[in-house]
């Protein structure tokens, strides 16, 4: 639903010419703090205040209604009662206005009265070509001197900067304003979108991509209207277009809502919240957790050019917040670079015998901004040091003054990054305006300094890592597939048993084991010959989707006599724990040999579509929940991350001695996924568990398999 994000700037963020319907005199009230905002903060075109009672509001005429203004009108500002709405939207539209803003709240977030107003406001956008901020929002905010722009309520308008702001949250939203007011932080666009019954976060990533006054955009989400679109234009944001653009998202709401009960342990796995983190993760996106850190990130990325690698320098007066920034880099995945001969002689020569030469750097509590700038320059000539973060605690014969105007001159001659610490607690306003004037970011404690510097580097490795497409195997045979699914759909079956779950995953290339389906006992020992010895049997019915439960599997039979036995008490178990089952036979299967257990799986959700499941597999899948997420379609990239990024990923690596397990395998296997159930999106759940993966180079097979329909 992006169809409007190109028109948004335009439309809405550089008007010529706004009209306030609801602006009122009374103090204290919406249409009075708007009105005022916009024509008390230098707003460089003409305001125009729409009310039916008034002759005038702080001191400039009134109009009775929009079509009584004299001239064109580029936005509207509504802030009528929710009932007035699609009236004024009508008066709006036969005026030609292009943009409008509804602060006015009573509309979807009400319930069923709202939710068919807010119906109607669409009627209206959509006949009269209008694009709309809202409703039930804060409004907007354009920084840029040529527009200056202030059409919210909030108490005062942001410096310029080049950092925009996108909230769903009018509350939130006041507060990140309160926040990079008090902190100093300048803003290029503020954007409180409200219930999204128009514009949406996709339409003005769209307007800001290309907007020159914007170089980070952050993002406070409820939810995402259009997944996909999301992902489509934050991926090309954050790493595609020729001038990239970090995009940092805090997102709320981190329990499973409206999650449904799921049959498959991907089902019972995958909340909202592991989708959206897969959202982010393909998308470029950068996830925080709070409104600090989302903009102690945007400083660093605002102010300070990208690392070329993970390889931090520290430079500090004291050891213990030396140390603990070391901990935090280390922990966030930064390494401590490793300073080069030439440089260790350098800070040997320069600094005191009590100095620490090797990285952090301590160059000691007494030490003045001379010291400072010796460490400073000779870390920052080091190839092995991609970033540095300088601390300086206060001490008596500190001039952390002097020290910030070291650091800024350092800064300004260098293209690697610098991040500051200055742990200090009485007013430093003056060392402090030193550095946001250089743009030299800085931290009142080194964790704040040390995460920063690392979510640069995480960015960083974004920006440049190696370009994957969706891979499309030739090898599958989709009609055999959907032959499987369709006639269990014809039959009222919305569960595949393994036999036919076998099927469908063969017809698009996993390695399943040799296997066959047996009615009666006579077959089973035919088919355990055919198949080789060792064997498992495991029961198939169309009502028992959990086969271990009610002793339904017996594994590693070796001989006919073994077979015999494992049969009969497999079928006496059965008809004592389900004697309402419908029996088809049993499933004999080669027996798998010894390897890593894994997990891959998918989960259908109604607004994200497919969900991706890599993790540790067997019995212990849902408690260690050891997992990883994607959404289809999946690139060659993001297979191999999703393997990577569970805990458990060293043990692949080859653990202790043992040799590396077969990753590609695992990585193919999850691409295939991905284009099954692109291709077959009758499937609403399944499960691979276990993919036994073996030594790299021997490949994986798949052991048990559960799918389940729409």
């Amino acid at each position: 639903m992006t169809a409007h994000g190109l028109n948004v700037s335009k439309a809405l963020f550089s008007p010529k010419s706004v009209a306030v319907v609801g602006a009122s005199s009374r103090k204290g009230s919406v249409g009075n703090a708007i009105f005022s905002n916009i024509l008390l903060n230098g707003y460089t075109g003409i305001v125009y205040p729409v009310n039916p009672k008034a002759h005038g509001i702080l001191g400039v005429r009134a109009y009775h209604t929009v079509w009584d203004l004299p001239g064109a009108v580029d936005l509207a500002v509504i802030i009528v009662p929710s009932a007035a709405v699609p009236a004024v939207l009508e008066e709006c539209g036969e005026k030609g206005v292009k943009g409008a803003v509804v602060i006015t709240a009573g509309f979807k977030e009400i319930g069923q009265e709202g939710l068919e107003l807010e119906q109607k406001v669409k009627e209206a956008l959509k006949k009269y070509n209008m694009l709309l901020i809202g409703p039930n929002c804060l409004g907007i905010i354009n920084t840029d001197p040529g527009f200056s722009l202030n059409a919210t309520f909030a108490r005062s308008m942001p410096r310029q900067g080049n950092i925009a702001f996108i909230s769903q949250s009018g509350a939130l939203g006041v507060a990140a304003l309160e926040y990079a007011r008090e902190q100093n932080i300048g803003l290029s666009k503020f954007v409180s979108m409200g219930n999204k019954a128009d514009v949406t976060e996709t339409d003005l990533l769209m307007a800001f991509k290309d907007d020159p006054q914007t170089d980070v955009i952050l993002l406070y989400l409820e939810e995402l209207a259009d997944p996909k679109g999301f992902i489509e234009q934050a991926r090309d944001i954050t790493g595609d277009v020729q001038h990239k653009k970090p995009i940092l998202a805090i997102k709320s709401g981190r329990t499973a809502e409206g999650a449904k009960a799921a049959s498959s342990h991907t089902g019972a796995l995958a909340s909202s919240d592991e989708a959206y983190d897969a959202v982010f993760i393909e998308s470029g996106v950068l996830r925080v957790e709070s409104l600090e850190e989302l903009f102690d990130y945007a400083q660093a990325f605002a102010n300070q050019p990208l690392p070329k690698d993970n390889r931090v320098a520290i430079v500090t007066n004291a050891g213990g917040p030396g140390i603990m920034a070391t901990d935090v880099c280390i922990r966030r995945g930064l390494k401590l670079a490793r300073l080069t001969e030439e440089t260790t002689k350098k800070l040997r020569a320069e600094l005191p015998p009590t100095a620490n030469i090797h990285n952090p750097i301590d160059v000691i509590g007494d030490a003045k901004s001379e010291r400072y700038k010796s460490a400073l320059n000779f870390v920052l000539e080091d190839k092995n040091v991609d970033g540095v973060i300088v601390i300086s605690t206060p001490q008596l014969m500190t001039d952390l003054q002097a020290i910030a105007k070291t650091v800024v001159e350092t800064a300004q001659n260098t293209e690697k990054p610098i991040l500051s610490c200055f742990m200090a607690t009485e007013d430093i306003s003056e060392t402090l305006r030193i550095l946001d004037e250089e743009h030299v970011p800085h931290y009142l404690f080194p964790e704040a300094a040390a995460r920063a510097m690392a979510t640069m580097a995480e960015y960083a490795w974004w920006v440049h890592r190696p370009r994957t497409k969706v891979r499309n195997f030739a090898n599958v045979r989709k009609d055999q597939a959907k032959q499987v699914i369709d006639r269990a759909k014809k039959e009222g079956r919305a569960f595949l048993p393994e036999p036919e779950a076998h099927a469908v995953l063969q017809a698009y290339g996993f390695p399943v084991l040799k296997s066959k389906l047996a009615v009666n006992l006579e077959e089973a020992l035919a088919a355990a010959e055919d198949i080789g010895f060792p064997v498992v049997v495991k029961i198939v019915s169309p009502q028992i989707l959990h086969k271990i439960d009610v002793g339904g599997v017996k594994v590693n039979i070796q001989t006919k006599g073994e077979l015999r036995k494992a049969y009969q008490n497999l079928m006496a178990s059965i008809k004592g724990n389900r004697p309402d089952a419908e029996i088809w036979g049993v499933f004999v299967q080669k027996m798998a040999e010894n390897g890593k257990e894994t997990i891959i799986g998918m989960n259908r959700d109604p607004h994200f579509g497919p969900i991706l499941l890599f993790g540790l597999g067997g019995i212990y899948v849902e408690l260690f929940k050891d997992v990883s997420f994607r959404i289809a379609p999946l690139r060659e990239l993001g297979a191999r991350r999703m393997i990577r990024q569970i805990r458990g990923y060293k043990m692949f690596e080859g653990f202790r001695g043992e040799p590396p397990s077969d990753t590609e395998a695992i990585a193919e296997c999850l691409q295939r996924l991905s284009q099954l159930v692109i291709d077959c999106d009758e499937i609403d759940e399944l499960d691979i568990n276990p993919l036994i993966v073996y030594n790299e180079g021997d490949g994986a097979v798949v052991v048990d398999a559960r799918i389940l329909l729409k």
